[in-house]
């Protein structure tokens, strides 16, 4: 469960760093986040589908099969110790119901799907500070996305913290953010998806787990992230760079700086 780790927000989005994390093979992500509240992604595709995992009862799963509607997209959830699901709580599940996914420290969980998609978004919950997800194509990591503290931000969107669904989780879990976010890889693609917690900090809670083909990004966010080209990088280095721009909608509003740093191996 959370009990620690605020990630701060800036001009209504996350502040998050997306990192591309390995030199000999690097996809050019963008990201973006939904407005307040909202738990779908409002971007468009020519192919999409959904996970909700309301089907299932909470429990520990060896595997999970997984298929996104009509799209022919299917997918298989595992984990070296299984999958964890929970039943709606403060910490998660969009709507306020039914079942959300959650990876923990010793527990991670990894999405494998049947194709090749350049979509991936999720309602990510009660986000700390250990939330890791790492995207791959065919075991070759691509890129990865890591939440940076921001220690000094004088501009604090607080419409993002707490759990926004109506009834008894309405404003519980008050110092965690709360957002439906948004991976675009926009010059290549991936089949595999790792949801991982490192440092420990809690569990990495997900739900509405959204894959397929983008046509046009979602324009409901008020920041848009991409990542800093890898420049001079050793191809043993298993990870480079951890850092992003934020291209502010918002005028007169200055971007996010965030830190660089060396990301452990998945």
């Amino acid at each position: 469960m959370k009990r620690s780790g605020k990630l701060a927000l800036w001009g209504g989005a996350v502040a998050a760093a997306l990192t591309i994390a390995s030199a000999a093979h690097a996809d050019d992500f963008k990201l973006n986040y939904e407005a307040p509240g909202v738990e779908n992604s409002t971007a468009t595709f020519s192919t999409v589908g959904v996970e909700t995992f309301d089907t299932l009862s909470a429990g520990s799963y060896s595997s999970i099969s997984a298929t996104f509607g009509n799209t022919g997209i299917t997918g298989v959830y595992t984990g070296p110790k299984g999958v964890q699901i929970n039943p709606a709580d403060q910490y998660g599940g969009a709507g306020g119901t039914g079942n959300y996914a959650v990876a923990f420290n010793a527990n991670p969980y990894t999405l494998t799907l049947n194709t090749q998609v350049n979509y991936f978004g999720y309602w990510l919950s009660a986000l700390d500070s250990g939330n890791v997800v790492t995207f791959y194509n065919n075991g070759v990591q691509v890129g990865q996305a890591t939440p940076d503290q921001v220690s000094a931000v004088t501009k604090l969107n607080s419409a993002y913290y707490g759990n926004p669904n109506s009834g008894k989780f309405q404003g519980q879990n008050s110092g965690q953010p709360y957002a439906f976010i948004n991976f675009y890889d926009t010059t290549g693609t991936f089949n595999e998806v790792r949801f991982s917690e490192s440092p420990a900090a809690g569990g990495y809670e997900s739900d509405n787990q959204t894959v397929g083909l983008f046509t046009k990004m979602s324009t409901a966010s008020a920041a848009v992230e991409a990542p800093i080209p890898l420049l001079g990088a050793s191809p043993v280095a298993l990870a480079v760079v951890a850092a992003g721009f934020v291209a502010m909608r918002r005028r007169g509003a200055a971007p996010i700086a965030f830190s660089r740093g060396v990301v452990a191996a998945a």
